[in-house]
């Protein structure tokens, strides 16, 4: 018999807490939910105020079954999933699907998983808060009328298969609506001056002091006037002031920064960030990591000023508690820090050892003292112009935080040694000109989104929670409304002048701009859909919309908003918008017509097509006998906003015929999936450094024989007994093939040596990859 049964949501979590309770604990997992909506009619009985129609999923019953029997025998039983509102669900869907009595059940959180913590959270359980479940009840049950009420209509108006969701589709718009503002920004150009001049120390050698002019030129012209006066000129330092400054550390990490800076400083991808932190946090390595708050406990700040001082002494040390300001902070009370803040180093894996540096210099940070800093700005008079060059600089006086931790955003000239930026230098002091070059620059449109500054933008409007970031991202590329990719640069001309020894030089140089690494791009079909939907479903596009949902739900977990009436409130006007578009809005395909084909006189258009974007000569026409359009996919890089009709009409090019190789022809084209070669009735892909308008018969060739290669490679045996039974080499291994299904091979088998016995019994026993996918999600 069970004496107290502990039921946490993860493996690991358990695995972790056991270690601090005694023999008279039990801890086991639930695997997450383990029961959630119906996907039949909704899992929501509208016309009965929204009740909702939980089933456990058929992945779960397992796990039901063995947690119901453990329950039923235990004296008491401890539900201690996390301390958010989803945690608080988990918690309450346990207790109404184990059936467990309220007076043997209690419920227990922490933001850490530590000896201390567990036992203080045993010392003060609670009942669970069913405000706080129905705040994220609702949450589940808005998205699930938003998504299976819109959904449909998107198969209907635009293409099958597509899906809509109340955030995600939000956060689609923000990423479409950059991308407009790229493609509509005209960049100018102007010409930045910076004058080089010497001056003379102590020793009588010459250091180098750069300046700005505190003017731009519009005009090539002007800037060659103004380098023409400065030939004949003299520069006299009119005026030095210097100013002490400083600069605080940035607060402990919430979520969201935790994501930014992982992002900026790691690399690591919103998901990637969260599933280290998951791992850290179900080791007991750092504090809970869903969190909008940047509080620090009393016994963290102490740990970590005793750390400091002893790392560095008293006067690096400064407490400090921070208080949250992000819109609805609402989930853990607690920043993401270490659990014991004197650790410095962990055991794990390379990225929980990188994401785990990063959270203590953040967390100890927070705790030093402000960098004091000096700054000086030297005015530099010009004796034939009125415009001013500008030196700035600045010299570290004491490091303070500095020390630990830099953030992302500081300037990468920065200089942490304390030395100076500017040489020595005094008022009226007469200054030799080495250069002065002017060179044009260009205004910089928009940034696109990082995965980083998406959570940002979301966090600032009040969109979606910590919770939520990881998962939004995630969802809008999997469902293809997004891409996240690095994109070439291109190559543009500026022009240099170059005043030296008294001679103006004027060059022409080449520069690549452009380039982007890991930037959120929009498809064509997230910008269809969002379209769309931003004309048929403003309301609920609507920003702000988003936002005070989002408050709503704050409201309910506070006690404030009856769940079913703040839904009855957003349904009824809502579905009739959905009726409304069903019957009244216009087909989608974001179709743009690009002109007329020289060649047949017909007009060349660009949409989206039921296998993608795609190019159309002529028009669809319902007359018997007239002629059908002609179709060609776009490639990858072409996209419906941009695409010319040169472009267009380039892909009508295809396929075309390169040659002959051994009698038979040898034709490219571009199918679903790229590029390709068609020879014999068999297809190669091109690689990504071929151009199928302008590949040649020998590489074609080549292409071949190497697909030949390497698909000879692949088969280790073919049975006479049967064709369909095959032994191939795949990416994990050997493997067998029967009738289109794979099946593994079982443990210290050689492939070669299997008989068609062997193979018969491998398929009787359906050991297929498949299932055992299946067997591991589990």
């Amino acid at each position: 018999m069970v004496k107290n049964l502990v039921i946490v949501e993860s493996p690991a979590k358990a695995k972790t807490i056991e270690k601090f309770l005694g023999k008279d604990f039990v801890v086991k997992s639930s695997f997450g939910h383990i029961r959630d909506l119906d996907k039949k009619d909704f899992g929501i009985d509208i016309e009965n105020n929204f009740q909702p129609n939980y089933i456990v999923s058929t992945d779960k019953k397992a796990v039901v079954k063995e947690l119901k029997s453990l329950a039923k025998d235990a004296e008491m039983v401890w539900l201690a999933s996390d301390e958010d509102r989803e945690g608080e669900a988990i918690a309450w869907h346990l207790m109404e699907t184990l059936e467990l009595d309220p007076q043997k059940t209690k419920r227990i959180v922490f933001h850490e998983i530590t000896k201390n913590a567990i036992l203080e959270a045993i010392n003060h359980p609670r009942q669970i808060n069913k405000q706080v479940v129905d705040a994220q009840q609702a949450r589940r049950i808005l998205d699930r009328l938003v998504g299976f009420e819109v959904s449909p209509v998107l198969w209907k108006k635009v293409k099958p298969q597509l899906s809509a969701g109340r955030v995600q589709s939000v956060a689609v718009r923000l990423i479409v609506e950059r991308e407009r503002e790229i493609h509509q920004f005209e960049s100018t150009s102007a010409y930045r001056v910076t004058g080089f001049f010497l001056v003379k120390d102590e020793n009588g050698k010459f250091a180098e002091l750069k300046a700005e002019l505190n003017q731009r030129f519009d005009t090539r012209d002007k800037a060659k006037a103004f380098l023409d006066r400065c030939t004949s000129a003299s520069f006299r330092v009119e005026d030095v002031t210097t100013k002490p400054a400083k600069r605080s550390p940035a607060p402990p990490f919430t979520t969201s920064t935790l994501q930014q800076e992982a992002s900026r400083k790691l690399s690591f991808s919103v998901s990637q960030t969260m599933s280290v932190a998951q791992k850290l946090y179900e080791a007991g390595k750092i504090t809970y990591m869903r969190t909008d708050s940047v509080n620090l406990s009393s016994l963290a700040i102490h740990t970590a000023k005793a750390k400091i001082v002893e790392l560095f002494g008293e006067d690096y040390a400064k407490t400090r508690q921070y208080k949250t300001s992000s819109k609805g902070a609402q989930e853990a009370h607690e920043a993401i820090r270490p659990t014991y803040m004197d650790q410095e180093n962990i055991s794990g894996t390379k990225q929980e050892q990188r994401l785990y540096d990063l959270i203590w210099k953040r967390s100890i940070a927070s705790q030093m003292s402000d960098a004091l800093l000096e700054k000086t700005n030297i005015t530099i008079q010009v004796s034939t112009a009125p415009e001013k060059f500008i030196a700035s600089g600045e010299v570290i006086k004491f490091e303070g935080f500095l020390k630990v931790y830099l953030e992302s955003t500081d300037d990468d000239d920065e200089q942490p040694n304390g030395e100076s930026l500017l040489p020595p230098i005094q008022v009226n002091q007469l200054l030799d000109l080495n250069q002065i070059v002017a060179a044009q620059r260009f205004s910089q449109r928009p940034a696109r989104y990082t995965e980083a500054s998406l959570v940002k933008k979301l966090e600032e409007q009040g969109i979606g929670r910590p919770s939520t970031y990881a998962p939004i991202i995630t969802t809008i590329q999997n469902r293809g409304y997004v891409v996240k990719e690095d994109r070439a640069g291109f190559e543009r001309e500026f022009t240099t002048l170059t005043l030296h020894s008294g001679k103006i030089v004027e060059k022409v140089n080449l520069e690549n701009y452009g380039y982007e690494k890991s930037k959120l791009f929009p498809t064509d079909i997230g910008m269809v859909v969002t379209d769309f939907l931003l004309k048929n479903f403003n309301p609920v596009m609507d920003y702000n919309f988003t936002a005070n949902v989002e408050e709503q739900f704050d409201f309910i977990a506070e006690g404030k908003e009856e769940w079913s009436r703040m839904i009855g409130d957003f349904y009824k006007p809502f579905h009739q918008l959905v009726e409304q578009t069903l019957q009244i809005s216009e087909k989608a395909n974001g179709e743009r017509i690009l002109g007329i084909d020289p060649a047949s006189g017909k007009q060349v258009s660009v949409k989206i097509g039921r296998f993608g974007p795609l190019a159309q000569i002529g028009e669809t026409s319902d007359e018997e006998g007239a002629d059908k359009p002609t179709f060609a996919s776009l490639q990858s890089g072409m996209h419906i906003e941009t695409i010319t009709l040169d472009e267009a009409l380039k892909l009508f090019k295809l396929p075309r015929e390169v040659g002959e190789y051994e009698s038979k022809k040898v034709t490219v084209a571009i199918g679903r999936f790229g590029p390709y070669i068609r020879h014999d009735n068999k297809f190669v892909s091109l690689e990504k450094s071929d151009d199928p308008y302008t590949i040649i018969l020998s590489r074609a060739i080549e292409l071949i024989e190497a697909k030949r290669e390497k698909d000879s490679k692949a088969v280790i045996r073919v049975f006479d007994e049967d064709p369909d039974m095959k032994l191939l080499n795949g990416r994990w291994g050997p493997y067998l093939s029967y009738q289109k299904n794979n099946y593994k091979l079982p443990k210290n088998s050689q492939a070669e040596s299997l008989t068609y016995a062997d193979c018969q019994k491998i398929i009787e026993a359906g050991n297929s990859p498949k299932k055992a996918t299946r067997k591991k999600k589990k």
